[in-house]
């Protein structure tokens, strides 16, 4: 079958298109056709090596995948022909054919197609558990949050206002209509250098209740500096911009708040219980249409490389998504 392969940890550059054999299920796996891929910011950091625990090189790319299940593992209970979409957190996805655990599939919406189900796995549950069990996010309240036009960040927006809440979000000038759309409050320039400054003018200088740390580097101190003092949360849960250093100094005289992390992975095996409400909270909003169908733009296998850089480089809008 063709794959992309993360021949060497030199970013998304080192993804080539390789023949490689096609996967078989293990017990309590299944084996799907992929219809469509997800881009998200986890294979970048993993085709640079600073994803905890990731995969070593040369390896499948990608770690979400939608498509048709065609063969099941011992002791798997799906039928071939059903479509799910689910996480192979350790790559695979970037190809003709994966390999899933069945425990991390979920059905594809009755009406919708696979490729309108990328971010049902990780983009909404993510945004999902930072605002809610992990944010503690109530109506009424204002929620900072940053890389709002893209897959996560929009799905962020969406459930943010759904739950009542004020919306400051950032962005590049370009996709500031975008995020509009979706219904924030205000929207301020992801690169401006009055960041924390604006956002606590437009809450009479207390600051944010909550904030969505999705960038990393410089932001963090931002994201630190514009939220309220002793009650506000900052959740971090990226860092394609690097790494920060907050001290225990930090946090007693000058950022006196919640700082909580959040790694869907970790958040799956250490609070079952948590996330087992956060997808009951989706199925939900599932139900209801809160959530609509997704629209990805789409790249072909072969372009997979270029997909990934242009996510890199913060020029893209929304979810992308590879067609194999």
């Amino acid at each position: 079958m063709r794959a992309l392969q993360q021949l060497s940890l030199d970013g998304p550059s080192a993804l080539k298109l390789a023949d490689v054999p096609v996967p078989a299920p293990s017990p309590g796996e299944v084996l799907l056709r992929v219809v469509a891929a997800g881009i998200n910011y986890v294979d970048i950091s993993q085709s640079y090596g600073t994803f905890a625990n990731g995969p070593r090189p040369p390896y499948t790319a990608g770690v979400e995948a939608a498509g048709e299940v065609i063969a099941v593992g011992e002791g798997v209970q799906l039928a071939p022909g059903t479509h799910v979409i689910g996480i192979c957190i350790g790559g695979g996805a970037f190809a003709e054919y994966v390999v899933l655990p069945a425990v991390a599939a979920l059905p594809v919406p009755e009406g919708w197609t696979d490729e309108q189900a990328l971010g049902l796995v990780v983009n909404w549950p993510t945004a999902l558990a930072a605002l809610r069990p992990l944010g503690r996010l109530s109506a009424g309240e204002t929620v900072l949050i940053h890389a709002a036009a893209g897959g996560t960040g929009q799905a962020a927006v969406r459930l943010a206002k759904h739950y009542g809440a004020t919306v400051i979000a950032t962005a590049s000038p370009e996709k500031h209509e975008v995020v509009r759309a979706l219904g924030a409050d205000h929207v301020l320039g992801s690169r401006s250098t009055t960041l924390a400054t604006d956002v606590l003018h437009l809450t009479d200088g207390a600051g944010v209740d909550l904030t969505l740390e999705s960038i990393g580097g410089p932001t963090l101190e931002t994201s630190l500096t514009a939220t309220k003092r002793v009650t506000g949360r900052v959740v971090v849960s990226g860092l394609p911009a690097g790494e920060s250093a907050v001290t225990n100094w930090d946090l007693v005289y000058k950022h006196q708040l919640h700082l909580i992390g959040l790694n869907l992975g970790v958040l799956i095996q250490q609070a079952p219980q948590i996330f087992g409400e956060v997808m009951r909270e989706l199925f939900t909003l599932l139900a209801t249409g809160i959530i609509p169908a997704g629209t990805p733009t789409t790249h072909d296998l072969a372009d997979g490389s270029k997909a990934l850089t242009a996510l890199e480089s913060r020029t893209t809008t929304g979810k992308l998504a590879i067609h194999p």
